[in-house]
């Protein structure tokens, strides 16, 4: 027999006690307990005889387990793994603006053609979304619509519609009965997604979950609601670039990491086959400070241009910005140049960017910034068909990096005819296209680069 019970949660971290006090004894903030109702079953009573197993083995499991389904964009499928997996729980954060809702809704309505697909919104009206549709030329007549905000509403109308893919649009607009608080606060955002997390697990539907971001570009709310989750995607974009990158920083069924790119257009979003040619849209000509090298974001090779600017310093103090690179690596790898290959920065500003808003944060940048930098500071440009990729030891050494042989064979795709590589890098056999110069050490790196 369940029967009611209260418990008082705290809206700041989360802590759950059962009386309410005036001060939250975990994180010690004054008024920031909040009655949440709940249910506790009742003890049974004692049996005799052995218990009945309910487990399986690993065996068992995975024969039961399903095709994953299409999202019908090739790109988003890369990023969660391979498609949606039955019960699975996705947020989506971003900024305002960058499209979140566009993609889910065209990925629902392409979901839409082959299964029951329920889009819930709690910041428009069905109209409102109908009109987007429109706009946005999805043709689907089968995606069904509502506008709630009252979490247990919106599945009681999933179960009965039988609907195998939730979108809920957005988390902190969603109200539960278990709590009074307000819409959007840690409790509300908390509860919420624990009962869309268990919805998604009892019934295998497929649940997204759109979540705004702060300023600091984390998803607002607990920090809990991202492991509750089985994938984290967010959107990144520069501002004034109509291009999106969706980025997996978790993913239970995937590799992390894994992007997706897409172009901001009249009708929605369209998918980027090919992102290194964006990333390259370099001038015609050669110019100082400017170097190609091949990152790999997830389970793809991206050549992207890396350019750097080294100036006469206009201040007291010397700068050192890096936009799209780790700051604290540029400046151990500017000691390393200057105490390996006798260049030294000293009484100089120096800039380092990564063209198109993409983040490295791999090694294999080590060698592109090292080389761009010396360009800029010498005022020579480097080869335009150059391609280079290597980590940077504190000894001067060029260290070999994963994925060798991939990236050259993607630098060939794009055009490029020489790559300078860890020497532990260069191929045992040629590859057909382009010359590879294989370096160990910083100093022959510079050489055979200029």
């Amino acid at each position: 027999m369940a029967k009611p019970r209260t418990s008082y949660v705290c809206g700041a971290c989360g802590a759950r006690t059962s009386q309410w006090q005036g001060q939250c004894v975990d994180c010690e903030a004054w008024n920031t307990l909040e009655a949440v109702t709940g249910t506790v079953v009742a003890a049974l009573p004692g049996r005799k005889g052995p218990a009945v197993a309910t487990s399986k083995t690993v065996i068992e499991v995975t024969d039961e387990t399903e095709m994953r389904a299409s999202s019908g964009s090739s790109e988003l499928d890369r990023v969660l793994g391979g498609g949606l997996v039955a019960g699975s729980v996705i947020l989506l954060g971003g900024d305002p603006g960058i499209g979140k809702s566009t993609l889910l809704l065209q990925a629902a309505d392409a979901l839409s053609r082959e299964r029951c697909v329920l889009y819930c919104s709690g910041e428009e009206s069905v109209r409102q979304v109908a009109l987007r549709s429109r706009r946005l030329g999805l043709e689907s007549t089968t995606l069904r619509l509502a506008a709630h905000t009252r979490v247990e509403t919106i599945l009681e109308e999933a179960a009965a519609a039988q609907a195998r893919v939730l979108v809920v649009d957005s988390i902190q607009t969603m109200q539960t009965d278990a709590t009074e608080s307000s819409p959007g606060s840690a409790v509300q955002v908390r509860e919420s997604a624990a009962r869309l997390v268990r919805f998604a697990k009892d019934t295998g539907t497929t649940v997204f979950i759109i979540g705004h971001v702060t300023k600091e570009g984390t998803i607002a709310g607990p920090r809990i609601l991202e492991h509750v989750v089985d994938t984290v995607l967010y959107f990144e974009s520069e501002p004034g670039s109509r291009f999106r990158i969706v980025r997996a920083v978790k993913n239970r069924f995937g590799a992390a990491n894994e992007i997706g790119v897409f172009a901001m257009a009249d009708q929605g979003l369209k998918e980027v086959r090919n992102p290194s040619a964006i990333f390259l849209s370099r001038p015609g000509t050669a110019v100082a400070g400017s170097v190609v090298t091949v990152a790999r974001e997830g389970s793809r090779p991206l050549l992207v241009e890396i350019q750097a600017l080294v100036d006469d310093a206009q201040a007291m103090s010397t700068k050192r910005v890096a936009v799209g690179f780790d700051p604290s690596r540029l400046a151990l790898l500017l000691a390393v140049l200057h105490r390996h290959a006798g260049i030294s920065t000293a009484g100089q500003d120096v800039f380092v960017n990564v063209v198109g808003g993409v983040r490295i944060g791999e090694t294999a940048a080590d060698l592109p910034a090292v080389l761009a930098v010396a360009s800029s500071l010498r005022g020579r440009a480097l080869d335009a068909g150059l391609v280079c990729f290597g980590e940077l030891g504190l000894t001067g050494e060029v260290r070999p990096i994963a994925y060798g042989e991939e990236r050259l064979r993607e630098a060939v795709k794009q055009g490029f005819r020489r790559a300078l590589v860890p020497a532990a890098n260069a191929p045992r056999r040629d590859i057909d296209g382009i010359d590879i110069v294989g370096v160990d050490r910083l100093e022959a790196a510079l050489d055979r680069a200029f």
